[in-house]
């Protein structure tokens, strides 16, 4: 077999695996019909048109050769750590850490550690930049999650409320 573009073969390969993982487990919800859909329905479509474009974006890898789309390189592991600590750090912020009695730091807490964190996987990144985005995405989210939509959950650390 001759894959013509690895980047786009191995990148409809993951697609579909990501896919085929969300539709199985969406398979442990109730899933309903169009009409009625259960709480399963949505991640169970999502997971099966995932698949469906992973396989086409794959499919295009194997038959198209395409400009940029040569070899995959070295996996960049300083850059991928980062952003996946951010998230989870982001995820600590906003609920804790009850069996070592960390309580929950808040959205806007999550969101300048999140930003921060994952900007360290960009080289060369400034801490100027970088606050002025975080300032920006805090002030967007507070007006968008806790003012327009109401949502409730903490926005400062609890360790600073009454």
């Amino acid at each position: 077999m001759n894959i013509k573009s690895q980047k786009d073969f191995f990148s409809g390969l993951m697609f579909m695996v990501l896919g085929a993982a969300f539709a199985w487990g969406a398979t442990k919800y109730s899933i309903g019909t169009g009409a009625r859909m259960g709480p399963g329905y949505f991640p169970l479509m999502l997971g099966v048109l995932l698949a469906i474009l992973g396989a086409v974006v794959a499919f295009n890898g194997l038959v198209i050769e395409r400009v940029g789309g040569g070899k995959v390189g070295k996996w960049a592991w300083k850059p991928l750590i980062y952003i996946i600590g951010a998230n989870l750090i982001f995820g600590v912020c906003l609920g804790g850490l009850p069996f070592i009695g960390l309580k929950s730091l808040g959205l806007i807490t999550g969101i300048y550690a999140l930003t921060f964190v994952a900007s360290m996987a960009e080289p060369g990144w400034k801490v100027k930049n970088t606050f002025f985005l975080a300032t920006a995405l805090a002030v967007i989210s507070y007006l968008a999650f806790i003012k327009l939509l109401k949502l409730q959950f903490p926005v400062w650390p609890v360790y600073f409320t009454a």
